[in-house]
């Protein structure tokens, strides 16, 4: 009894910590992850003890993991009930176009970048996929914050990102049937990636063809019998799909993906928004604390690299897209500048690769690789005005009433 008295004082002690985390965040209008990740590593199972100062979390360590992974079934499932292939077709040819580009380019690089750093084909797969997904949450806290929600590019903006949504369920679907099943052989590997494919095309074909059926399952009166419900079959789904060698954050997000499509969607997502946040918020905590400061010296560089690599990449395939879409080169930075951020879907799919015991510089990698672009990306998207006349400088870029002008003189 007094063993879960104190279990109970310590986890309420590491959600206060995440509460002051949020209130830091939310005063500086930064996103709340670095912050959340620093603290863990502090109070961590590797922080130091100063005399009778013992800020460890080690007794209750296992919990917060729970929690935390209750976090990404959370986040996935949210990701997959705002999933949806009709809208990315209603968007239009250009989001498509600047999908594929921002997808490819940046999946080219962290692949030849994790060869190029020595990792094995795994690790560099891990490694593409990072550098390949954006932040939804810090994408739109940045529109929102800079008041950019009405911008020419935004539409393009939230059209790649739905489209990297995409790209990340087929990612994370493909790489835990390679991953978590084991299989080493080309017949083995094409077995496993074809459970997991066919497995995701099942929640295709119920979300398709069983709408009729869900509704009416899920036409509940009590807004406390439905949450329990929706989110008991939730969590079951994600740990059968485990048993299928498929991660529990695809299951999630395939559930959430099956439940977009019918008339209760709405409802659900006004739900699951304040238990994303909360669990959300220590799935951050969580990964902080898993973190040995110590290791962080020996991921510095790679860090480093793949945050100049993703900059580039983001700059290169947001000017591509922009141009492509009609935009203006100061609009196409702004595209590139906002999209550059990495956050919660970078670090599951690092997490996916901790998971398969692949090299352990994974974690401290994508904890710096994160927690700089954070940081940095949102930065430069409020100076994309500077950034963008460094780089008309550069290039030569000039704006059609520029082009007038020098007409005119001439």
């Amino acid at each position: 009894m007094e063993h879960m008295k104190h279990m109970v004082f310590e986890v309420g002690t590491a959600l206060i910590l995440v509460a002051i985390a949020a209130l830091i965040a939310n005063r500086l209008k930064f996103s709340t992850i670095p912050f959340l990740i620093v603290i863990g590593m502090l109070v961590g199972p590797h922080a130091p003890v100063i005399g009778i100062l013992d800020f460890r979390f080690i007794k209750t360590e296992e919990v917060i993991m729970f929690l935390g992974r209750l976090g990404v079934l959370f986040l996935l499932f949210y990701l997959g009930l705002e999933f949806s292939v009709q809208k990315l077709v209603r968007s239009g040819k250009n989001i498509v176009f600047g999908g594929t580009v921002y997808v490819l380019v940046n999946f080219c690089l962290g692949l030849g970048y994790g060869l190029l750093v020595g990792f094995p084909i795994y690790e560099a797969l891990i490694t593409a996929g990072m550098f390949a997904v954006s932040s939804t949450a810090i994408v739109a806290k940045v529109l929102v914050d800079l008041k950019r929600t009405g911008n020419p590019e935004t539409e393009l903006i939230l059209g790649m990102i739905l489209f990297d949504d995409i790209f990340l369920a087929l990612f994370l679907t493909v790489m835990s049937g390679l991953l978590l099943a084991g299989a080493t052989s080309v017949g083995g590997i094409a077995f496993t990636v074809a459970i997991s494919v066919g497995y995701m095309l099942l929640f295709f074909l119920i979300a398709h063809y069983g709408k009729n059926v869900l509704n009416r399952l899920l036409n509940i009166t009590s807004n406390e019998v439905f949450v329990i419900v929706v989110f008991s079959a939730m969590i079951f789904v994600a740990g059968f799909s485990e048993t299928l060698h498929v991660a529990e954050a695809i299951g999630a997000l395939l559930f959430g993906l099956m439940l977009s499509e019918t008339e209760h969607s709405k409802r659900i997502e006004h739900a699951v928004v304040p238990f994303r946040d909360f669990f959300g918020a220590i799935f951050f905590f969580s990964f902080g604390l898993s973190i040995d400061p110590a290791s962080l010296g020996g991921a510095v560089w790679i860090a480093l690299g793949a945050v100049v690599l993703t900059l580039v990449g983001n700059m290169f395939a947001g000017t591509v897209a922009g141009r492509k879409a009609g935009l203006s080169y100061r609009s196409s930075t702004n595209i590139g500048l906002t999209v550059a951020a990495r956050g919660e879907f970078t670090i599951i799919v690092a997490n996916l690769g901790v998971m398969a015991g692949l090299t352990p510089v994974l974690r401290p990698f994508s904890a710096l690789y994160v927690f700089i672009l954070s940081i940095v990306a949102p930065l430069f998207a409020k100076e994309s005005k500077r950034v963008y006349n460094g780089l008309s400088r550069i290039f030569g870029w000039q704006s059609s009433k520029q082009k007038e002008k020098r007409r005119e003189n001439a």
